[in-house]
Formats: C-alpha cells, structure tokens, sequence
C-alpha cells in the first residue's frame, strides 16, 4: 500500500494547491509591485516634509513585519484559508485608506493605509509555505520554488495596471488604489479551491511540540533564518539604493527603472528550476551559492559605477536572492513538524521583515549621508553586505560541522 504522503491522489492535490498558490501570487501579488510603484510618488505629494515621503512604504514593511506572528498562529489554528482572507481583507482596508487619503490630502492617513497593507504582505509571504503542506518531501523545494515564480508574473501586471490606471481620475492614483481593492476582493475567490487541512490538534496531555526558544536552538531552523533574512535585507538595502546611485552618477530615470527591471526578472526567473537545483544538489549548497553571488554583486557594485557595473550588479543581486531566500525557505520547512508551524513560521518572517524593515530605513541614510557624492554612498551601501554575508557564511560553515540531525 502506497504511503498516503506519495500516493498519486495526494501528489495531485499538492500540485493543485500549488497551482492556486501560484495564480494567487501572480495576481494577488501585482497589488505589492503597484503600490511599490506609487506609494512614494503618492507620499511626497502628500508630504509636507520631503524627507517623509517614503514613509508609506516603510509602513507597509513595518505592518508586514508587526503581523507575521499573529497571522502564522491563526492559520495553526483555523487553517490557511482564514489567514489568507484575513490577508485580502487588510489589502482592500489598506487600499481604501490610502484612497481616502489622497481625497483628503491626508498624509498620515495614507500612511495608515500603507500599514494596512502591510498585513496583506505578510500573508503572502505564508503563500510559499502553505505550497509545503501538502507535498511530500522531494516536491517541497519545487513547491515554493514555483509559487515564488508566480512573483514574476506579478512583477509584470503591476506596473502596467499602473500605467492604466495611475491618471485615469482627477485624483492622481485614486485610480490605483480602486483597482487594488478590485485585485483583492476577486482574488480572495481562488483560496475557496485551496484544499489543505488545518494541523491536527493535539490532545490532552500529547506533547504539542518544541516551544518556540527550543526550535530557534534547533541548527537547521536558526541557520535557515539567518540566511533568509540576510538574504531579503541586503536584496531591499541595495535594490532601493539603486535608483538614487543611478540617477546620482548622472544617468536618466528610465536607465535606473530598466535596471530595477532587470534584477526583478532576475530575482524571479531562476525560481522555475532552483528547486530542481535542490533537490538535486542539497539545500546547503544552493543557499552557500545564494551567498556567494550576492558577495559578487557587492564587489561589481564596488568595481566601477558603469552601466555595466549597475546592470550586472543588480543582475546577480537577484540571483543571489532566489537562491539564498528560496533554498532557507525549504530548510525550515524541512525542520520543523505541522503541529509547530505556527510558531516557527511566525517568527521567521517577524524576523526576516525585521531585517527589511531596517535595511529599508538604513539603505537612504547610507546612500545620501555617507560622503560628499552618490559614488561615495554608493560604495557604503555595497561596502554594508560584508559582516552580513560573513554572519550567514558562518552560519552555515557552523552548521556543515553539526552532526547529522535526524
């Protein structure tokens, strides 16, 4: 008799539910690249203090980061669909706040629309887990590689549905922010054909699973953080430093959005064939080369402020990325068992968009106040991936010299 995990009937409702996950992320997701896109336009036309402006999207970091811990522990306990709706339910109350703002040229009230959104964010980030609930362990690592891949998709629709719809009312992107409530309340349909049950609870007196200190004492988990979150940080610290570098060393704005352009493809394209890569080579290795090529890109970045250098840069930067983040993902989601999922997986991302969240603040105050030039900024953004690369190369070095957990 077939074990249940790999029978044929469980394999088809896995790469089902992946599917959904994937068309969740493509569509869902192009809300994140339009108001990426926008919100700080949008906020310095509100702000009274320029230096305000980019202030809606480190809301929507902060937002994403305050609720990953609340919305991991009610998937553990309703199930993913809940936290998903949840999710689309603060994506359409975000877009509708920030569109009340600009009405109202109200800054700090699209602000709070920005921290709303923020909680949308977090639930998508649960979209890469959920594609391992189901899956047996050899398609796990293709399972998130994939619904990663949907981000690509995402990338593309966003951008365009803001060229649509940014003027297309009086009110400079009202437009925008209608359509992202639209993109949640049809969204929110495609989790009704999500088939993953909610984890099994635990009986009275059963043993519920290691707390939440002793996973973090687990080598596999701690080492699967420390990477991610390395990883997402210095992808944000370098990504949003880019266009002030470019335009900064004299190029156009429509030079700085075809790179940026670049590394989104870049960060998105090799997710159809890194869990391939995985299962082929192992975990460690894969996110060992994440390290190593966003090491490079750092070195690119210091080599010279060309086109060239920008370009390649950013090129391996999200290589780089895909690599570390997607090959950490599949540890963790290795590492732990269903029944501790919700607080593992919370805790996680609290801690990765932690590290985003930081990166975000930090990466204008490297860039505009580190020396007298945008060259000179320029360095000390790429100059700040050394002691976090060397932390997540350590980890992992550390955890190579562990014994074999079982």
């Amino acid at each position: 008799m077939p074990d249940i995990a790999t029978s044929p009937a469980a394999q088809a409702k896995a790469r089902r539910n992946v599917f959904i996950l994937v068309a969740a992320q493509a569509f869902l997701g192009a809300q994140m690249a339009m108001i990426f896109t926008i919100a700080g336009l949008a906020g310095q036309s509100l702000a009274s203090n320029l230096c305000f402006a980019t202030l809606p999207i480190t809301a929507t970091v902060l937002g994403s980061m305050l609720s990953a811990t609340p919305l991991s522990a009610v998937m553990q306990k309703y199930g993913r669909r809940a936290g998903f709706w949840i999710g689309t339910s603060a994506g359409a109350t975000g877009a509708a706040v920030g569109a009340i703002g600009l009405l109202q040229q109200n800054f700090w009230l699209f602000v709070l629309g920005g921290l709303f959104t923020g909680v949308y964010q977090s639930s998508q980030g649960f979209f890469r887990f959920a594609a391992t609930d189901t899956a047996d362990e050899a398609f796990k690592p293709k399972a998130i590689s994939y619904v990663l891949a949907g981000g690509l998709i995402s990338a593309i629709i966003g951008p365009q549905l803001v060229k649509v719809t940014s003027q297309m009312m009086v009110v400079p992107f009202l437009g925008t922010y209608l359509a992202v409530i639209v993109i949640n309340v049809v969204g929110s349909a495609l989790f009704l054909f999500l088939d993953i049950p909610k984890p099994p609870v635990a009986k009275e007196g059963e043993h519920l699973g290691r707390t939440r200190m002793e996973l973090l004492k687990t080598p596999r988990v701690a080492v699967a953080i420390i990477v991610a979150m390395v990883s997402y940080a210095l992808m944000n610290l370098v990504m949003t430093s880019t266009p002030l570098a470019v335009v900064g060393c004299g190029f156009e704005q429509n030079t700085a959005a075809d790179i940026v352009s670049a590394h989104v493809l870049a960060m998105f394209i090799p997710s159809f064939f890194t869990g391939h890569l995985i299962a082929r080579f192992g975990v460690e290795r894969i996110m060992a080369l994440g390290l190593v090529i966003l090491g490079i890109a750092g070195i690119t970045g210091l080599a010279g402020v060309n086109i060239e250098n920008f370009f390649v840069a950013l090129v391996l930067l999200g290589i780089g990325w895909n690599f570390g983040f997607i090959g950490a993902t599949s540890m963790l989601a290795s590492a732990h068992e269903p029944s501790e999922r919700g607080r593992i997986q919370g805790i996680n991302d609290l801690i990765v968009f932690g590290g985003v969240t930081v990166a975000s603040l930090a990466s204008g105050g490297l860039m505009n106040c580190s020396g007298g030039s945008a060259q000179d900024g320029w360095a000390a953004v790429n100059l700040a991936m050394i002691p976090f690369l060397t932390l997540a190369g350590a980890a992992l070095i550390w955890l190579w010299l562990q014994p074999r957990e079982r």
